[in-house]
């Protein structure tokens, strides 16, 4: 069973922005449960501190530990709260978490963070097998001065070209029910998707560009953190210019996380929906 999206609102953070808001900054991480890795070492603190040196608006987390009984009795400055609220405390006062994976001691799954208010979130279970639990956690958040709420979508896809389809299609056929025409879009994550094959998918049914590689360039090299070979991480944007990029590779990143992290940002149009 799939633990709901859980959404937390007006917690004690910087003041929200007012006024008209152009331009985003958004982020996704895979954050390896707050472990180094090999599990080396627990780095949730300095994950922390990176995360809010980079001072991301909206944030995409991949295998964030909501509850773990066991690394909490091991390790004495482990975080009373979900790794998300841990993560938010201070800067993005909303928070929406879906847990996939579901066991005795504890859970994880996705997460997105916001310095907008999050009108909703939904978690959807697209697991393809039972000891892979995979989910789409999609949140409409509320951005100063647009017109229609932002929808943004955080994945975590399977480890198999066939599986990683089928969810693509879910994630596709979802987002034209809920998020249709050019309304704006976000959807970001671990892909696993070593040969752009599910980005195309979503890039022509949704209508969407990758923050780096744009129409027909490439995703950005994310996997492994030390030196990134594998183009694991993507971004995908509809409704917004993409003004830059940046992938966080090599120390200290390396030292958090398997993953790099990728950030953008973008801005919308004068004409947009937005």
């Amino acid at each position: 069973m799939v633990k709901p999206a859980i959404t937390r609102r007006g917690k004690a953070a910087a003041p929200r922005p007012k006024g008209n808001v152009r331009k985003l900054h958004v982020c996704t991480y895979n954050i390896h449960k707050g472990f180094s890795q090999f599990k080396a070492r627990m780095m949730i603190h300095e994950l922390r501190k990176r995360l809010h040196g980079l001072d991301p608006d909206i944030v995409f987390l991949q295998e964030v530990q909501g509850l773990h009984e066991g690394h909490a009795e091991r390790h004495h400055d482990w975080p009373e709260a979900g790794q998300h609220d841990f993560l938010a405390e201070g800067v993005w006062p909303d928070t929406a978490y879906g847990g996939n994976a579901i066991y005795d001691h504890g859970h994880h799954g996705n997460a997105i963070l916001s310095r907008f208010p999050i009108l909703s979130s939904h978690n959807q279970d697209i697991s393809e097998l039972k000891f892979e639990r995979r989910g789409m956690l999609h949140t409409e958040v509320a951005v100063p001065g647009w017109k229609v709420p932002l929808h943004c979508v955080c994945v975590h896809l399977g480890l198999t070209a066939a599986a990683r389809r089928r969810q693509m299609v879910a994630l596709a056929e979802r987002m034209e029910e809920v998020s249709p025409g050019d309304t704006p879009l976000i959807i970001a994550g671990d892909f696993n998707d070593w040969h752009n094959r599910a980005g195309n998918l979503i890039a022509e049914r949704l209508g969407m560009v990758e923050a780096f590689g744009g129409i027909n360039g490439q995703p950005a090299r994310s996997f492994p953190a030390t030196l990134p070979v594998f183009r694991l991480d993507r971004i995908y944007v509809r409704g917004f210019s993409v003004e830059r990029t940046e992938v966080h590779f090599g120390r200290p990143w390396s030292k958090i996380s398997d993953h790099a992290a990728l950030s953008a940002h973008v801005s919308v149009g004068q004409h947009s929906p937005a």
